[in-house]
């Protein structure tokens, strides 16, 4: 996923988590982008979701850039135990 540091308007890599929902109602897949609050999609099909929530990701971050908030985008890893399934 590429995407702009919005203070120095280059473009970076950067990797986000995105969690899938089957939603029953819908009938099909909530693209939940966990590392941006508020930035979710939905698709038919995992597949679908996922490209509708890189779209998503880049309007997100477009949205930064035009806005034009002194925003800090940092990237860390944090050591916690996490369960079997979601490794």
């Amino acid at each position: 996923m590429l995407c702009y540091n919005v203070v120095t308007m280059k473009i970076k890599k950067l990797d986000y988590l995105i969690e899938l929902t089957y939603d029953a109602s819908y009938k099909g897949y909530v693209a939940d982008v966990v590392n941006l609050f508020g930035c979710m999609s939905q698709g038919k099909t995992k597949k679908e979701a996922l490209a509708n929530a890189e779209k998503a990701i880049k309007a997100y971050m477009k949205v930064l850039v035009k806005t034009g908030k002194n925003t800090d985008i940092v990237r860390r890893s944090v050591g916690t135990p996490m369960p079997v399934a979601y490794a």
